[in-house]
């Protein structure tokens, strides 16, 4: 839309970034109860991880989602609105990753689920923002291996409990 009639509805950057923070945050809520309403009953957690490396693979090949969260991330650094609006919608997914984890059998938490969502923001960044060579020479060149390792190393495994943000054998 032409500058001037952006103005008119977001008369100051903050009012825009404070909007584009809550339309982000509204569609990921969408996206989060469609997953909910069509997750399969018999779910496994094999199923569940092979969301992973396909967000990752989404991120890389349409970077228009995951670079405006970037920008996000880094505007709410500096804007108690923005922050507002993305705390919310991190914590709603987290506890949203938890619920399906949970529907695969897994003892997942919330914790479990705020932590792949940190790492899976990592290494998107570092899929975008390094070159192929360096990529490659980390070992970080393979989107599906590492969807599958975020995955691994965040979800609990059946027959865990999670108590006061640690894990013991049951």
């Amino acid at each position: 839309m032409p500058e001037g009639t952006a103005k008119n509805y977001f008369p100051t950057r903050d009012s825009l970034l404070e909007a584009a923070a809550l339309r982000m945050t509204e569609q990921h809520r969408v996206a989060v109860q469609r997953l909910r309403e069509t997750t399969p009953e018999d779910v496994t957690p094999t199923e569940i991880s092979e969301l992973y490396p396909a967000l990752l693979r989404r991120a890389v090949t349409d970077q228009t989602q995951i670079l405006a969260m970037f920008e996000l991330y880094l505007e709410a650094v500096r804007r108690p609105a923005v922050r507002d609006a993305l705390s919310a919608m991190v914590v709603a997914n987290a506890e949203a990753n938890a619920h399906l984890h949970r529907a695969a059998g897994l003892a997942s938490t919330a914790r479990d689920g705020g932590l792949l969502d940190a790492y899976y923001l990592g290494v998107a960044v570092s899929l975008l923002a390094l070159r192929p060579e360096a990529l490659r020479t980390l070992g970080m060149d393979d989107p599906y291996a590492l969807g599958i390792g975020l995955f691994s190393a965040t979800a609990a495994r059946p027959g865990t409990a999670a108590q006061n943000g640690s894990r013991t054998a049951s």
